[in-house]
């Protein structure tokens, strides 16, 4: 069962337009069309009194639940606290809270709720005061409603989402992310052209007046932004230099290209080294093999000989190579402003591999060894995007090849207009 789409606001209910679209530059004004669910009062003033009245009374139900009739309890899931220790604090008794989680397993798992999220307790205003609703915001996309009042029950709700297509720009003076939030952008933004532009653009090498134009799509909840939903093409000024990012469909992938059809990115080698097996894979449990505990695993583990030579899976520069307790004798590399990667346990170091220096996707920066805390000859290959690890074996490497030569013309067509929009925006 799912409930009409509201929002969890308890202040207002909020209607949408159909779709908008919206710059950030000099302000564009869209006409709106009028949702499906919009009323148009009109006749005598009796009947839009009796519209009037029932609109408001209808402002006062969240989720169907009349908000006025219920004393709430408002606050946000602490960490390690469980939704059960909440219901039986406010009087639900575990035999309730028990049926309620064994009857709805298919709809919602107690397990899977996160640190932070809010939720509502609705109280009877009686001498009893006892819950009849309990709303649990996962996130601002998903809201689950417990219901205690006739039956036990529990009820997912998807928030209505709206895309806007936007046209933004903005002047960088210390930082890309700075930059967005100077111009009231979704942070993600950034993000999102970090990885379009993160093997031509070094972004932690910015130059205050580097500046971009973007042409987007976002996503909204009600007036809030809940995060980008894909970038259509933009221009990247740095360093004096025009870079275009122009998204094309080239071997059946999409991906972005500069105007002369080159790829924006390069890919990585599948392995940083050959004739090996894995021998663990990266999880978020494993049981380690000397320490006899269960832990994450952040990587991949070659065995292979003592002695393997072990390659850069990409260009990129040298941030460390030392002796770091379990790890053993490791090379960290950084291969730009979103890639970086890791090659743990090693015998030694590859010829000239020193903090510091640039090696060349493919060049030898070790070998297999088993330093460390180990059970046995083998690489630990660690791979990070944004700082986090990642699942090396699920990484997707970017095409590299440029457009092909029966290709281009198709291809100059749609640059010339992404080029012609972008020219439009007017830099913040």
């Amino acid at each position: 069962m799912r409930f009409p789409v509201v929002s969890f606001t308890l202040a207002a209910v909020i209607i949408l337009s159909a779709h908008s679209c919206t710059r950030t530059g000099p302000s564009v004004t869209v006409p709106e069309r009028m949702t499906a669910d919009s009323t148009v009062i009109t006749g005598t003033s009796q009947d839009t009194t009796i519209t009037e009245t029932a609109a408001k009374k209808e402002s006062n139900l969240l989720f169907g639940i009349p908000v006025d009739s219920y004393n709430i309890v408002t606050g946000k899931i602490k960490r390690n606290q469980f939704i059960s220790t909440i219901l039986s604090a406010h009087g639900v008794s575990w035999n309730d809270i028990e049926a309620l989680f064994r009857n709805n397993r298919e709809t919602f798992d107690p397990r899977r709720i996160r640190s932070g999220s809010p939720y509502s307790v609705f109280l009877t205003k009686d001498t009893l005061s006892k819950p009849d609703y309990f709303l649990y915001q996962h996130d601002p996309r998903i809201t689950y409603v417990f219901s205690f009042k006739d039956t036990l029950a529990i009820y997912r709700y998807d928030a209505e989402i709206k895309q806007r297509l936007r046209y933004s720009s903005g002047t960088i003076t210390t930082s890309l992310w700075e930059a967005a939030m100077d111009n009231n952008l979704n942070p993600n933004l950034s993000a999102e052209l970090s990885e379009i532009y993160a093997w031509t653009i070094d972004f932690f090498g910015l130059q205050r007046g580097d500046r971009f134009k973007v042409i987007y799509e976002e996503e909204f909840i009600g007036e809030e932004s809940v995060g980008i939903r894909r970038i259509h093409a933009a221009l990247f000024e740095h360093a004096g230099n025009e870079i275009y990012a122009i998204p094309f469909i080239n071997d059946s992938t999409m991906s972005f290209f500069d105007t002369t059809g080159a790829s924006l990115r390069k890919a990585f080698l599948k392995a940083p080294l050959r004739y090996s097996r894995i021998s663990s894979r990266f999880s978020g449990a494993r049981m380690h093999p000397v320490l006899k505990i269960v832990r994450p695993h952040h990587g991949v583990d070659y065995a292979a000989p003592i002695g393997t030579p072990v390659v850069a899976i990409g260009d990129g520069r040298v941030t460390s190579t030392a002796y770091e307790n379990g790890s053993g004798r490791i090379v960290r590399i950084k291969h730009n402003s979103v890639y970086s990667t890791a090659y743990m346990h090693l015998s030694r170091f590859g010829p000239g591999i020193t903090r510091g220096v640039y090696v060349r996707q493919g060049q030898v920066i070790g070998y297999v060894g088993s330093s460390g805390l180990s059970s046995g000859p083998h690489l630990d290959f660690r791979f990070y995007r944004n700082g986090y690890a990642v699942d090396p074996l699920k990484v997707e490497a970017p095409p590299v090849n440029p457009v092909a030569p029966e290709s281009m013309a198709e291809f100059s067509k749609v640059a010339r207009g992404y080029i012609d929009l972008l020219a439009t925006i007017s830099y913040q």
